[in-house]
């Protein structure tokens, strides 16, 4: 996978629809067409007329990763997919897919903190990404798939430093954590195939490959904050 591999296939399967569905069980990626993005800009309280949920926004290379892996917690109300950190407004998949927006891949997560606290979400997800690649995730590189906190709160970002502190003191993974902390400004939705990607196509190559072993690891060393 695959920098813009994904966007360049989606293209191709759009226009070979007909043989996709004879060999889609051998193809790692999405067979839809590329739609506008919505455009969408959300912010701190999106979404929620439930004043006890609060909001975070986090990176960890593809979005399609991190959004199933988070959607399954305890606590986490919704997950959308999107873009942040960069420049450009109302970006697309394609722009985003360049490296050159300075947005990144990314996922705005709405919880319940009486349910599931700051610190706990990120303990999940330095465990289901490596934090200690710089621009990089596996077989994905380019700015828009680093690792990267964007907090909405100062109490966020002092979470976030804690954790990091504590996680490199202790040596948890082999290099230091590289990710980003830096504040939310704005989130903006990915186009709409991006969304709830997994569980709409989980016999897709890149699923089964990439997404399922990240699940695996989530059952593995959090079962107990599962839904």
């Amino acid at each position: 996978m695959y920098l813009c591999f994904k966007y360049n296939t989606m293209i191709f399967q759009t226009k070979l629809i007909a043989v996709i569905c004879i060999l889609s069980t051998f193809i790692s990626s999405c067979a839809q067409p590329i739609k506008k993005n919505a455009n969408t800009i959300f912010n701190h309280n999106m979404n929620s007329s439930n004043s006890k949920l609060d909001t975070i926004t986090l990176a960890a290379g593809c979005f399609w990763c991190t959004e199933a892996v988070f959607q399954r917690l305890k606590g986490v109300d919704t997950v959308f997919s999107g873009y942040t950190g960069g420049s450009i407004e109302n970006p697309t998949y394609k722009q985003v897919c360049t490296g050159t927006t300075g947005h990144a891949e990314a996922i705005q997560v709405i919880f319940d903190p009486t349910v599931i606290s700051v610190t706990e979400l990120l303990h999940v997800f330095f465990k289901t990404h490596d934090p200690t690649t710089l621009n990089q995730q596996g077989n994905d590189h380019g700015t828009q798939y680093r690792s990267g906190i964007f907090f909405h709160t100062p109490e966020q970002e002092q979470i976030a430093q804690n954790v990091i502190a504590e996680m490199n003191k202790e040596q948890v993974f082999d290099a230091p954590i590289v990710t980003e902390v830096t504040p939310f400004s704005i989130f903006y939705s990915a186009e709409d195939y991006h969304q709830n990607f997994y569980n709409n196509n989980q016999e897709y190559g890149y699923c089964r490959i990439v997404i399922n072993p990240k699940l695996d690891k989530l059952e593995k060393y959090f079962k107990d904050k599962l839904k």
